[in-house]
């Protein structure tokens, strides 16, 4: 699988309560809501749940509200997020999210749409 290449961004705010905010050095601003990156979770267990055509959140027995518990870099390559279900072994790309980012923004014309990333 190839993943899109981008920079890793110049700031990175995780508000557990609400989304992830990137800023990278060129000015673009992404922002993502909790569920839009738990729903689009790029791990591969994630995946396999999406192409069962199941939900992977929520889940039964799953906590609510949906809660970011921490977060850690991945090299200069991504993020990975811990979520209040426990479950923590997607990493963000950061050219991922910038692709889901714009894809989003083609889609909606609106780039903090209420819209995920879809399949970008």
């Amino acid at each position: 699988m190839d993943l899109p290449e981008a920079p890793a961004p110049a700031a990175v705010e995780l508000d557990r309560d609400r989304g992830l905010t990137l800023r990278w050095d060129d000015g673009h601003v992404a922002r993502f809501t909790l569920e839009e990156l738990r729903v689009n979770c790029p791990c591969a267990r994630c995946r396999e749940v999406r192409e069962r055509g199941d939900r992977v959140w929520p889940h039964p027995g799953a906590p609510a509200p949906l809660r970011a518990s921490g977060a850690e870099l991945v090299g200069g390559w991504g993020i990975t997020i811990r979520w209040n279900d426990g479950h923590d072994t997607g990493i963000y790309a950061w050219g991922v999210l910038r692709a889901w980012d714009r894809a989003r923004t083609a889609r909606t014309g609106d780039p903090d749409g209420p819209d995920g990333p879809g399949d970008a």
